[in-house]
């Protein structure tokens, strides 16, 4: 059995469970998503079971985690934040279980916010030496977006499966008409995730632009938002959705959205290699995007797939620019048709799903040494010595 071991993520996360455990499932192995939640298992999704544990706090729950995955005794925890990684590596050298860590972000930059500035180098640097020795102790490392492997050490097995674009079958397509148009704004969203900036350029775009929010925010900023908007004279032209299944939300986006917004606001490392699911949610259901030109992966793949704008997205008049120029219906469909074939293509998720699976098929080999398994995992730009 292939264990998923999360600290944080939710059961049905898009990456951990319906991307990496539903193709591992796909590919003949039994899964199991281990995660927060009320505690028993849940319903399967994506051919993946879910067992969840209770617990007041993060922390708290870390024991129980690591006592369910030594009795699971699966053959490979993949573990999916920096805190389940350490309950891995411990509970994989109990039970025998081969160990992978899923890296999805840049984690010594998360701390900055918290922290004042002088602190964070140490902090940055302390965290780093964690991480390379984690790494060094692990089977593999998997790396979810470019510019995370200068984190660990040329010893460190790594391979790139990136959150490319997850198709399922019978995925609506947004049907492109004149009119005003609606905004969409997918997934978590905050201050920094740029609703200020947004609501701000609602105010400069053509009349009759709507925006629609599908997702939560994740800073406790909502009530923020719904002030400013109502101040601006915006919010009858705002709907705020909330959560949504995956399925409903982009059943739902493919409706009634026209453009799909990439906001995240520069400053922050984690934003400038981001590399997140929502754009390419819009990419699959035929919404062009207007996304930050600082962002390194987003512009990159907007840039060689042509399927957006990409926009000082500090400044409100360059977004309300980019929003008026995509009340054109011509160019929203040529923009749009152009995302719609990418992921479906070079930057659609199967590539790295056989990865993945590749990845696995060396781990469960029988007899197969580590050293091994590292040899069979391609080398990535930008990994230390």
């Amino acid at each position: 059995m292939i264990l998923l071991l999360s600290a944080a993520h939710p059961p049905d996360d898009m990456r951990v469970v319906r991307k990496e455990g539903a193709a591992l499932a796909a590919a003949g192995w039994r899964v199991m998503h281990l995660c927060p939640g009320a505690g028993g298992p849940l319903p399967p999704v994506g051919g993946v079971a879910i067992d969840t544990v209770a617990g007041r706090s993060r922390l708290r729950r870390l024991p129980a985690l690591y006592r369910r995955a030594v009795a699971l005794r699966p053959a490979v925890i993949h573990a999916s934040e920096p805190d389940s990684w350490a309950v891995a590596l411990l509970a994989g050298a109990r039970c025998g279980a081969r160990v992978v860590l899923d890296v999805h972000e840049h984690y010594p930059s998360r701390l900055d916010g918290r922290l004042p500035a002088a602190l964070r180098p140490v902090a940055r640097a302390a965290l780093r030496l964690a991480m390379r020795a984690m790494g060094r102790a692990a089977d593999a490392v998997v790396l979810a977006k470019e510019g995370l492997a200068a984190d660990f050490t040329a010893r460190t097995p790594l391979v790139a499966v990136r959150n490319h674009a997850l198709v399922p079958a019978g995925l609506p397509r947004r049907e492109h008409r004149d009119g005003p148009i609606t905004l969409l704004h997918l997934g978590a969203i905050g201050v920094r995730r740029g609703w200020p900036q947004l609501l701000a350029a609602m105010a400069l775009a053509p009349a009759g632009t709507r925006l629609l929010v599908i997702g939560r925010f994740t800073d406790g900023s909502e009530a923020d938002f719904r002030e400013a908007a109502e101040r601006a004279g915006l919010a009858g032209r705002i709907e705020v959705a909330g959560w949504m299944p995956a399925e409903a939300a982009l059943a739902r986006a493919a409706a009634e959205a026209d453009v799909n917004l990439v906001l995240f606001q520069p400053g922050e490392e984690n934003h400038r290699l981001a590399l997140p699911h929502k754009l390419f949610d819009g990419m699959a259901i035929g919404l062009p995007v207007i996304a930050p030109d600082f962002a390194t992966g987003v512009a990159g793949i907007v840039r060689g797939a042509g399927c957006g704008v990409l926009v000082d997205v500090g400044s409100p008049a360059c977004i309300a620019a980019a929003v008026t120029a995509l009340t054109d219906r011509a160019a929203r469909v040529r923009l749009g048709d152009a995302g719609w074939r990418a992921a479906r293509g070079p930057w659609g998720w199967a590539a790295e799903a056989e990865r993945l699976v590749e990845l696995y098929r060396g781990l469960t080999a029988p007899g197969r040494a580590r050293d091994e398994t590292a040899a069979a995992v391609p080398d990535l730009p930008g990994k230390r010595a």
